[in-house]
């Protein structure tokens, strides 16, 4: 008889949502599916701490990043966003568990997770390259601040209920100098996320292409833009904005800005592999988490 196949994943990474233990038992029910594969399963040493009952060995984010074949995360896409930033230089391809509202990344729901992740190991999946962003602040000539983000690099103002003036510039020609509440960088990834509540359009995942979005922009025929991947974007915060603007990576890392600051933003060296189950649509998930009629 021929031997079994091999899952076409030996070795597998879990994330759970950052400080909730409530996705203990999805955890549990995951890396119990796993093992019965045959799986060498292994948690991250943050997600660890959260579930000390766990018996599966512990691995660093960046431990997992080298040694695994793929990553599970488990939680929402706010979870995943915060995976993807650390876990994309090493090219290892991600999937995540929906525990989260919307769940445009992590679009595995756990009431078919053993199903799905049955066909996924057996090699019956859909594998997807998303471009992240690379972002660095730059003051008086030295980078302050750096990151990635897999959504968006965002300007907008602090803590005061005035606009922000700024000057914007694709491959070093000036665009505009514009007041507005901010501005949104956003991927193809990123443009379903604070970028489409600005108005910004929705772009097609794997689209080559970035879009900036206006934030409450004072001129009204300052609108979205739609620019190339290799494009490079650079933003020079105006005299006058002390203390009252910041720059925001996924909605999750914060660097406050001071006058003549420039934000550099580029696609990054590093994207992501991101892993669907087979009978994935795009036009379905926004069908579903947009609300879209038919």
């Amino acid at each position: 008889m021929p031997e079994p196949a091999q899952p076409a994943f030996q070795r597998i990474g879990l994330i759970g949502k950052f400080a909730d233990t409530s996705v203990s038992a999805t955890l549990e029910q995951l890396s119990n599916c796993l093992l019965s594969h045959g799986i060498e399963v292994f948690l991250d040493e943050a997600t660890a701490e959260l579930h000390p009952r766990s018996t599966l060995k512990t691995l660093t984010r960046s431990e997992l990043g080298a040694h695994c074949d793929l990553t599970i995360i488990v939680g929402g896409d706010g979870s995943f966003l915060n995976a993807a930033r650390t876990l994309a230089p090493f090219d290892i391809p991600m999937l995540g568990i929906n525990l989260g509202r919307l769940g445009f990344l992590t679009d595995v729901a756990p009431s078919r997770m053993e199903e799905e992740l049955a066909l996924i190991l057996a090699g019956h999946y859909q594998q997807e390259q998303r471009s992240m962003l690379h972002s660095g602040i730059l003051r008086n000539g030295e980078i302050i601040a750096e990151s990635n983000a897999l959504n968006d690099v965002v300007l907008h103002k602090w803590d005061v209920a005035r606009m922000i003036e700024f000057e914007t510039y694709i491959d070093g020609e000036f665009v505009n100098k514009q007041r507005s509440d901010g501005l949104v960088v956003a991927t193809p990834t990123g443009s379903t996320a604070y970028a489409l509540s600005g108005g910004g359009p929705i772009l097609a995942p794997t689209l080559d292409a970035f879009v900036l979005v206006p934030i409450c922009p004072h001129t009204l025929s300052n609108r979205p833009i739609v620019v190339e991947g290799k494009s490079h974007i650079e933003i020079v915060l105006k005299e006058g904005n002390q203390g009252n603007a910041q720059v925001t990576w996924d909605g999750q890392i914060n660097q406050r800005l001071h006058a003549g600051d420039r934000i550099r933003i580029e696609r990054s060296a590093h994207p992501l592999r991101l892993i669907h189950p087979p009978e994935h649509c795009t036009y379905k998930v926004l069908r579903e988490k947009l609300g879209w009629s038919g």
